[in-house]
């Protein structure tokens, strides 16, 4: 949805703009053919929008100046390894997915990290970006004003990126500190599930249509900030920006999606597999991230690196999905005392 959104932006800029749907998008890419919208929005898109499925992927690429990446996280091994090398040297690619892949020693590698490797394994020579920050894609489609980063390595490429995608209601940072955006973002979809357990649990204790309860909402809000921020420097970011741009994503997560609908229904007490069941194989790229950043805590913490204990909220959710215990939110262990 959101690879399809940012068709808006850039065919009103003048630009020529080719969607191309992955092999599970048939369904999506002949509605856009018939009746120029996408399944899910309530706009048409730009007049001019060109569609093709996966079988013209290299007649959409051709001369291609920028493509955009809007695989989910399940996504990025495929589109490292089909994709990219149908991609022309020199050509820049900008990358909506957000998520971190955990290794064996604990190290949390960005998306742009691993495709990085992956073409450098290859010699392939491509421009990496990618994009972060509180947007979501059904807003951007309404053109509602939104606040994005970009970040790569590129200053030029980036620079390049935003003057083609830029609009009056669509603006753009720029930002070389990738593993700091791209982590913070990522966070983002553990921590908005951690915060919904709470309007769950609320809706479980005084019913589904009672009203909503915000100081402990807030509570979770201020913890998941408080462990994003310690997070971020385990990763080595270096941008106090990047904080910022990953708490706006939360922000409009916590409100909207299938992050927050799993929360509450993890909150009001449905077990994971039950949760599951009810979304009906929505994506839920919040699961993976928790289970991915938790191990890598559980690791660097026998070595010393790193304290369970710092992270009591994401490792709460953690264990609600790994070993299936039951939601209590560890309030107690959010306090601190500085002196």
């Amino acid at each position: 949805m959101m690879g399809s959104a940012l068709a808006f932006p850039a065919r009103e800029n003048g630009h020529e703009v080719r969607l191309v749907g992955t092999h599970l998008d048939r369904e999506i890419i002949d509605n856009a053919i018939k009746t120029k919208r996408h399944l899910k929005f309530d706009r048409d898109f730009p007049v001019g929008v060109e569609f093709f499925q996966i079988e013209q992927l290299e007649e959409a690429l051709d001369s291609s100046d920028l493509v955009i990446s809007g695989v989910s996280s399940f996504g990025v091994e495929w589109f490292g390894e089909y994709v990219m090398p149908k991609i022309c040297d020199g050509t820049s690619v900008l990358t909506v997915t957000k998520g971190l892949q955990d290794m064996s020693d604990g190290r949390l590698l960005t998306y742009p990290e691993i495709w990085q490797s992956k073409i450098d394994s290859v010699g392939k020579k491509l421009k990496l970006l990618a994009v972060g920050g509180p947007c979501t894609s059904y807003e951007l489609v309404a053109h509602d004003q939104t606040e994005v980063c970009f970040c790569g390595k590129d200053h030029s490429a980036l620079e390049t990126a935003r003057r083609l995608m830029q609009t009056d209601y669509y603006h753009i940072s720029l930002s070389a500190d990738v593993a700091g955006i791209e982590s913070a973002v990522a966070l983002k979809n553990a921590y908005a599930l951690a915060v919904a357990l709470t309007v769950g649990i609320n809706q479980r204790q005084f019913g589904e249509d009672s009203p909503q309860h915000y100081n402990s909402q807030a509570a979770a809000f201020y913890q998941a900030v408080r462990e994003m921020s310690g997070l971020l420097k385990l990763q080595g970011a270096y941008s106090t920006d990047n904080l910022a741009v990953g708490v706006g994503d939360l922000y409009v997560t916590v409100y909207g999606g299938r992050t927050r609908l799993v929360g509450i229904l993890l909150g009001r007490g449905l077990s994971v597999s039950e949760a599951k069941k009810r979304l009906n194989g929505v994506t839920l790229e919040s699961l993976v991230v928790i289970e991915r950043v938790g191990r890598a805590i559980k690791t660097r913490a026998k070595r010393g690196e790193a304290k369970e204990e710092d992270y009591p909220l994401l490792m709460h959710v953690y264990d609600i999905l790994t070993s299936c215990i039951s939601v209590n939110i560890p309030w107690d262990s959010f306090r601190f005392n500085n002196k």
